[in-house]
């Protein structure tokens, strides 16, 4: 398996200018809480785990870049925008300053999969992925983190799963690799949270 922030599709990158701050100030409000958390953050080998999106226009969306797991705070230099993706081609498009966070495929089927779904968080935590893993919504071992294969995968979830209702599913196959999403940040994150504050009450 792949290391974590490695980009795995092809990337179409259309370089532009910083987003609006206001486009990305809801984002940045959720993204610090997680990287307080640990939920977001980088491997002691300098490699960057975590990462954030919003819904932008119909099936678009707003995402932290790759490689920015190891900055506390980000800026809107370092969020970029999804306008278009072909699973069957592994590729995607990303309009902004940075290229695309390398889970950029599985943020965008469940965008597509969930039409009420306007955020989604991807985060990493080894106790509670470990409590989680079977119990809730949960992606086969041998698919591979931000392949086509998670992609179909994660569709696969919403057809035969409840992740619908839980919203909050968790990755056999990419250790510690938890996602949650929702109408907007405020659900996705409490989701997490939840079940966080459930599987470890005395924290």
């Amino acid at each position: 398996m792949g290391e974590t922030g490695v980009i795995k599709f092809n990337c179409n990158w259309i370089k532009e200018d910083p987003l609006e701050i206001k486009l990305i100030t809801d984002l940045n409000a959720w993204r610090n809480k997680l990287f307080e958390l640990g939920f977001i953050g980088v491997y002691e080998n300098g490699i960057g785990y975590g990462n954030i999106s919003l819904r932008f226009n119909q099936n678009q969306f707003i995402i932290s870049g790759t490689a920015t797991g190891k900055f506390p705070k980000l800026n809107n230099e370092q969020y970029t925008i999804v306008t278009e993706y072909n699973l069957n081609k592994n590729s995607l498009t990303a309009q902004g300053p940075i290229i695309a966070s390398s889970e950029s495929l599985t943020h965008a089927v469940i965008y597509e999969s969930d039409k009420d779904c306007n955020a989604v968080i991807h985060v990493h935590h080894l106790g509670l992925w470990s409590k989680l893993l079977n119990s809730i919504p949960t992606t086969e071992k041998k698919i591979e983190y931000g392949t086509p294969a998670m992609a179909e995968e994660v569709k696969r979830l919403f057809k035969q799963t409840d992740l619908q209702k839980q919203k909050i599913l968790v990755m056999a196959g990419h250790e510690e690799g938890i996602i949650s999403f929702g109408k907007d940040l405020d659900e996705a994150g409490s989701i997490l949270m939840e079940k966080f504050k459930h599987n470890f009450k005395n924290i």
